[in-house]
């Protein structure tokens, strides 16, 4: 009877572990060419998703504007950082500005939007995919309570989420990521431009 049991556990073992094989032995393999980097990425997204529920807040970073900032500060902060850095300000999508939600009015929503050409050209020429993420947006918007937040994709997917870069693509991703988020804390603080540390 015992051995009987025991057959029938290997038996589903074997088909089990054949099943992993077939299915994702392949897949493996693959992951072994991304970035060594790229899978604690994918799981701190996947964990974000858990928490929150929501695959977009898994896939941005966000500030909150201090309440002694105005709007106004924070975005001429951050337009003359990028503009130090030689990058271009493309776009400003004034959505809802005239009011507030603390003023009993709309939420204020605007989105600014940046650029460096000649990094632009740099990535799209080595993927075309890239071109979707740009330009670099950031999103400033107010909550429900009247709190005014900064808005920007989350780049460390984009860096590390896939085969490793070149040396000198990888060096120009980091430090736009850098110029992006330091531009945003800046904003929010009315501080002085401080990049991340790259990693």
């Amino acid at each position: 009877m015992l051995k009987s049991i025991l057959s029938v556990i290997g038996a589903i073992a074997l088909i089990v572990l054949a099943y992993l094989v077939i299915n994702f032995g392949g897949m493996m393999s693959k992951v072994s060419n991304l970035h060594p980097d790229a899978m604690g990425h994918y799981m701190t997204m996947f964990e974000k998703v858990l928490e929150t529920g929501s695959s977009g807040e898994a896939m941005v970073r966000k500030v909150k504007i201090n309440d002694d900032v105005s709007t106004e500060d924070a975005i001429d902060n951050m337009i003359g950082i990028a503009g130090d850095n030689n990058f271009l300000m493309v776009g400003d999508a004034k959505m809802s500005t005239k009011t507030s939600i603390k003023e009993g009015g709309k939420r204020y929503i605007r989105i600014l939007s940046f650029c460096a050409p000649s990094v632009a050209e740099q990535f799209i020429a080595y993927n075309n995919s890239f071109g979707s993420f740009m330009p670099c947006r950031i999103l400033i918007v107010e909550d429900d309570e009247g709190n005014r937040w900064l808005y920007t994709m989350a780049m460390e997917l984009m860096i590390y989420g896939g085969e490793p870069l070149p040396p000198e693509m990888l060096k120009m991703a980091k430090s736009v990521r850098a110029l992006m988020y330091g531009m945003m804390d800046a904003g929010a603080t009315d501080g002085d431009y401080e990049p991340e540390e790259e990693n």
